[in-house]
C-alpha cells in the first residue's frame, strides 16, 4: 500500500489542477455519476469535538475511498491544528487498500479549489480584492485557488484571533510566495467586506462574521464554514438577494446553516436552492448574469472532492515514484 504524506499531495497536486479536477466531479456528481452518501458524524461533546466519516466512489476517475476528519476547536489551545484527516482509497477492481494518504492538506487544498472554481465561474473577471475571514488553514488554500483564476491584487484578511491573522501571511508564503505580500491584516472587517471583489468565509461562526449591508453589488461570495445546520456565516439577508449556487443540494439542505437559518426565517423558500456548481459546469445553469449580481457558493464539502484528488495524485505517485509503499 502507498503512503503518501501532505508534502508528498503538495507536489504532485497543483492548485490550477486541483481547481480543474473540481469542476470535473461536481459535473459527474451533479449527473449522478458519482455515489457519496451523507457524511457521518461522531460528536465529542467533552472536547467540542467532531469525527466526519465521508466515503465516495468517483468511477470515472477509478476513485474509490473514504476519508476521516476530524474538527476539535480547541485544538489551538494545544498547540495543535483544528482539522486532521487521512484519506483511505481502495482498489475499484479487487476492494484491496490501496492508498493511505494525509488527509488534513487534501480538505485544505479540495476546499480551496472548490472556491476557485467556484470563482472561476461566478466572480466578475475585474475581481482583484479578496477578503479572507478565518487565517486557518482553510483561509490559507482560499486565498491561494481564488488568486489562481483571478488577478488579485489586495488580500484582506480578518480574523477573531489577531495572530492568525497577522501570521496569515508567513504561511501563505509556502503555498504561494507572490500573493503572500499581497497580504494586510485587517482588524475592520465591515470595512474590508465593502471593498471586496471576492469574500471567503472559513470560520466555525455561529452569528454572521459581516453585516448584508457591507456587501457591494458584484461581490462574489464563497461560504465554506458554518458546515452545521447550527452554524451560521453569512447574513440571512444576503443570502436572500443573492444568485445561490451550492456544491450539492441534498447535503446543503441537511447540513448548510447559512441557508437553513434563511430558509427559516422566511427569507427564501427551500426550492431556491436548486443550483449545483456542476450544473454551471455543464451549462445546464447560468453563470454570473451582471456586473451588479451578488453571487454565493456554499459548499459543505463531499467527500468525492476528497478521493479524486487522492485519486490522482496516486497516479502521479505511481509514474514519478514519490511516496513510500508498505505491507500491512
Amino acid at each position: 500500500m502507498l503512503v503518501l504524506t501532505a508534502a508528498d499531495v503538495q507536489e504532485l497536486v497543483p492548485m490550477r489542477t486541483a481547481i480543474d479536477l473540481m469542476k470535473q466531479v461536481f459535473a459527474e456528481l451533479s449527473a449522478g455519476r458519482t455515489e457519496s452518501p451523507l457524511r457521518i458524524p461522531l460528536e465529542v461533546p467533552e472536547h467540542e469535538g467532531v469525527t466526519l466519516f465521508m466515503p465516495a466512489h468517483v468511477p470515472s476517475a477509478e476513485g474509490l475511498g473514504v476519508k476521516i476528519v476530524s474538527v476539535f476547536p480547541r485544538n489551538p489551545q494545544q498547540g495543535k491544528p483544528t482539522i486532521h484527516a487521512v484519506v483511505l482509497l481502495t482498489s475499484t477492481e479487487t476492494g484491496e487498500p490501496l492508498a493511505l494518504l494525509d488527509g488534513t492538506f487534501i480538505t485544505a487544498l479540495r476546499t480551496g479549489a472548490v472556491s476557485g472554481a467556484a470563482t472561476d465561474l461566478l466572480a466578475r473577471p475585474d475581481s482583484h480584492v479578496l477578503t479572507v475571514i478565518g487565517a486557518g488553514v482553510q483561509g490559507l488554500t482560499q486565498a491561494w485557488a481564488v488568486a489562481t483564476v483571478r488577478p488579485i491584487e489586495r488580500v484582506n484578511v480578518f480574523d477573531v484571533n489577531a495572530d492568525a491573522a497577522a501570521s496569515f501571511a508567513d504561511r501563505l508564503r509556502a503555498y504561494d510566495p507572490a500573493l503572500a505580500d499581497k497580504v494586510v491584516p485587517v482588524d475592520d472587517v465591515h470595512r474590508a467586506v465593502a471593498e471586496s471583489d471576492v469574500i471567503c468565509t472559513a470560520t466555525t461562526a455561529r452569528q454572521p462574521v459581516f453585516a448584508d449591508a457591507d456587501v457591494r453589488p458584484g461581490t462574489h461570495i464563497n461560504a465554506i464554514g458554518a458546515f452545521t445546520p447550527e452554524m451560521k456565516e453569512i447574513p440571512p439577508e444576503t443570502v436572500a438577494r443573492s444568485y445561490l449556487v451550492v456544491d450539492a443540494v441534498d447535503a446543503a439542505m441537511a447540513e448548510a446553516g447559512d441557508l437553513l437559518k434563511a430558509i427559516d426565517a422566511g427569507l427564501i423558500s427551500r426550492d431556491a436552492v436548486r443550483v449545483e456548481l456542476g450544473h454551471v459546469v455543464d451549462g445546464s445553469a447560468e453563470r454570473r448574469t451582471s456586473p451588479e449580481q451578488v453571487t454565493f457558493f456554499k459548499s459543505v464539502g463531499n467527500a468525492v472532492q476528497d478521493v479524486i484528488v487522492a485519486r490522482y495524485a496516486v497516479t502521479a505517485a505511481e509514474r514519478s515514484g514519490r511516496g513510500q509503499t508498505i505491507t500491512l
